[in-house]
């Protein structure tokens, strides 16, 4: 099946070799977004409430880029340093979505996540 490579210039571009998401059909795979800003700085040093909202506001502009909306995401993955913050963080991801929108997801606490911030969120998303 052919894909195609999505862009958003809203967003921090990838740092690695892999794309910021990938539509294949009419389903979109948005890789992991961590807290950078579109000039590729990090927003919130040590602080996961200022971290989740980048990150939200860079899985919006992503998705946006593919013509959709946080209320087309089926499944989400949230990856946190501490598990201390879960609270936190899903009431602010939870800020994001219409109750009769949200989708499925897990949260899973990790070692480290790339530069060192404290969550990284991913998600699937459908047409």
């Amino acid at each position: 099946m052919a894909h195609t490579i999505i862009f958003s210039p809203q967003a921090p571009a990838p740092i690695g070799p892999y794309s910021q998401a990938i539509q294949a059909g009419n389903t979109v795979y948005v890789s992991g977004q961590i807290a950078l800003d579109a000039n590729g700085q990090l927003v919130g040093e040590g602080d996961v409430a200022q971290q989740t909202h980048q990150v939200m506001r860079n899985l919006q502009a992503v998705l946006d880029a593919a013509g959709l909306t946080l209320r087309n995401a089926v499944k989400c993955s949230i990856f946190v340093k501490d598990l201390g913050n879960f609270s936190l963080i899903n009431e602010i991801y939870g800020n994001y979505f219409e109750a009769d929108y949200a989708p499925a997801r897990e949260t899973v606490e990790v070692s480290r996540l790339p530069k060192d911030v404290l969550v990284e969120i991913s998600c699937i998303a459908v047409q």
